[in-house]
């Protein structure tokens, strides 16, 4: 399976999976914060970004997603890597710790803890979201260099869209529209749940953030994983949304080394943990 990536750094490697329909490019303001501890590699999960479909198509499920993530770890010559994502990345990541193949995992709106009703809203919007992304290329750009027109189309996915440049705008926003493996992965979303109990077996550090500001999984859905993983961190993240690394690099950073162990937990408890 062919898979791009980014990798820069030095120290005990850290995998970070971005969410369906998103790149790599995703993790951008918080990669150097994280090569500052650790060697990083960034990915584009098949079918997004500059990963092709493999060969042998889509992976059918979650089971077979990891499946085919475990020997690309391999080939990468990592051994219990840590693992950070976000939105399906943060259930990729919750799984590979299920599984004890990575050090750690951090799961920033981990996809699994949804109802039905709350998974088919969510795939609405990212679906809204798309066709606005298949205007032609010469006036989305024109369009996107407003920062009212920007907030207004990433609204959904961050709480603070007008931190986003121009360029990664219109980066994310041709992205979705060629993300090959979309429809396939919402396909495979149907019947998911996360199994809270495979992941309490493998007694791994795993941190879970939640936006309070998150429009596509809403934060409410945070006390669903506290109930089944009673001894994850579970932190709500004030002032943001869906793709918290856009609206506070330092608080996603800070939690992501926490949970890696790089950087020492600040005594207390989260200022930011729903009660």
């Amino acid at each position: 399976m062919s898979i791009h990536f980014r990798r820069a750094g030095s120290g005990e490697p850290l995998v970070l999976i971005h969410g369906i329909g998103h790149r790599h490019q995703a993790w951008e303001p918080v990669f150097d914060r994280l090569t500052a501890h650790h060697e990083v590699i960034a990915l584009d999960l098949p079918g997004f970004g500059n990963s092709p479909v493999p060969d042998t198509g889509m992976p059918a499920d979650m089971a077979a997603t990891v499946a085919a993530m475990l020997p690309v770890l391999t080939e990468w010559g990592l051994e219990r890597p840590h693992v950070a994502g976000y939105s399906l990345g943060g259930a990729i990541g919750l799984e590979l710790a299920a599984t004890g193949a990575v050090a750690s995992a951090t799961a920033f709106s981990p996809a699994g803890f949804f109802t039905p009703a709350e998974r088919r809203r969510a795939l609405a919007i990212l679906r809204m979201l798309r066709a606005n992304s298949r205007l032609p290329t010469p006036i989305m750009r024109v369009a996107l260099r407003s920062a009212y027109l920007r907030a207004l189309c990433f609204a959904p996915l961050m709480a603070r869209p007008t931190l986003l440049d121009v360029d990664r705008a219109v980066g994310d926003a041709l992205a979705l529209r060629r993300a090959v493996g979309f429809n396939a992965v919402a396909r495979a979303s149907r019947d998911y749940r996360f199994d809270c109990l495979r992941l309490a077996a493998a007694a791994v550090p795993v941190t879970i953030g939640w936006g309070d500001h998150d429009r596509i999984f809403a934060v409410h859905q945070a006390e669903r994983a506290r109930a089944g993983l009673p001894a994850a961190r579970v932190v709500t993240l004030a002032g943001c949304g869906h793709v918290p690394m856009s609206d506070d690099p330092d608080l996603v950073a800070a939690l992501i080394l926490e949970t890696t162990g790089a950087v020492p937990r600040a005594p207390g408890p989260d200022p930011s943990v729903a009660a």
